[in-house]
């Protein structure tokens, strides 16, 4: 008798990382291939991915994490991302037709929520709010473990909350590209001349425009962390993206926050901030997770 097991889908838009889970959360079986330029192709290379593991282990459904503005429930993704085709008509009824299975999606910064939800860094707590520092500035709120989506499907969209005056949201202050951007700007250079992780190294020998810029940056992020506590009051701040991962990263987004509490006397809750335990496979993880919580 196979063993039961989900079938797990992270569709991004160079790679579909693809995996086999119990229900328990450990990964039997894990592959990837490039992700298609096209519609058909989509379709042909997740049904080839679910056929290769189908002989191995009784499939239960397959879980989707996929970018955009993902309705489950309607069937569609609305929004914009890398892979026009997969936006705007029901693309949950065409998967389950495709591959013979039950369906579930969910948005890819929201799986990355729930895998940590599950069984990584919050793993004990019920309210969460996740925040993912790339290109942008992104994440999901979790209440009572499941995802709140909002009315406009936009939970979570840290990355629009304005910083000042002039109009400017938190993805151009406070994402690694700005920080990278506005290091190169400010030495003359062209805008894209430089990197988040070259901008760290500037910083490490001693550069002073690296090194404001990224203070500015933790100042920034925990100015968002301290207001997010006082509107949704979360247990726990989980910090995702590879920037989470320098040495330092969470801490100092910490030591900001600290500045800003004692500089309002009247605030005694302080936040709890810790970086996203899983790495990549956290898309995985969360997206089976989404489709346990469907069944319940």
């Amino acid at each position: 008798m196979n063993l039961v097991a989900i079938l797990g889908f992270d569709v991004g838009g160079s790679s579909i990382k693809f995996s086999v889970m119990s229900e328990e959360g450990q990964i039997l079986r894990k592959g990837s291939i490039l992700t298609p330029d096209n519609l058909e192709d989509f379709y042909s290379e997740l049904v080839a991915a679910k056929e290769g593991l189908a002989a191995a282990y009784e499939l239960e459904g397959a879980a989707f994490s996929l970018p955009g503005a993902v309705d489950d429930e309607a069937g569609v993704i609305g929004g914009a991302s890398a892979l026009p085709y997969i936006h705007d008509f029901n693309i949950k009824k065409a998967l389950e037709e495709k591959l013979g299975l039950p369906v579930t999606m969910e948005n890819d910064a929201n799986c990355a929520a729930l895998g940590e939800v599950w069984l990584g860094a919050a793993k004990y707590c019920q309210d969460v709010v996740f925040l993912v520092i790339g290109s942008g500035v992104g994440g999901a709120v979790v209440k009572g473990r499941r995802v709140h989506h909002g009315c406009h499907l936009h939970g979570g969209e840290f990355g629009f909350m304005v910083v000042d005056d002039k109009g400017t949201v938190l993805s151009e202050a406070a994402s690694t590209r700005a920080l990278a951007e506005h290091v190169a700007l400010a030495k003359g250079m062209d805008k894209d001349a430089l990197n988040g992780k070259e901008v760290f190294e500037l910083q490490a020998n001693g550069d002073r425009i690296a090194q404001e810029a990224i203070e500015d940056m933790y100042s920034q992020l925990a100015r968002a962390v301290y207001n997010i506590q006082y509107s949704f009051d979360p247990e726990l701040f989980v910090i995702g993206g590879a920037i989470s991962e320098r040495e330092g990263f969470v801490e100092n987004i910490t030591r900001h926050l600290h500045a800003i509490l004692d500089k309002v006397g009247i605030a005694r809750i302080r936040p709890q901030v810790t970086r996203a335990e899983f790495g990549n496979a956290a898309n995985l993880i969360g997206a089976v997770y989404h489709f346990l919580q469907q069944k319940q």
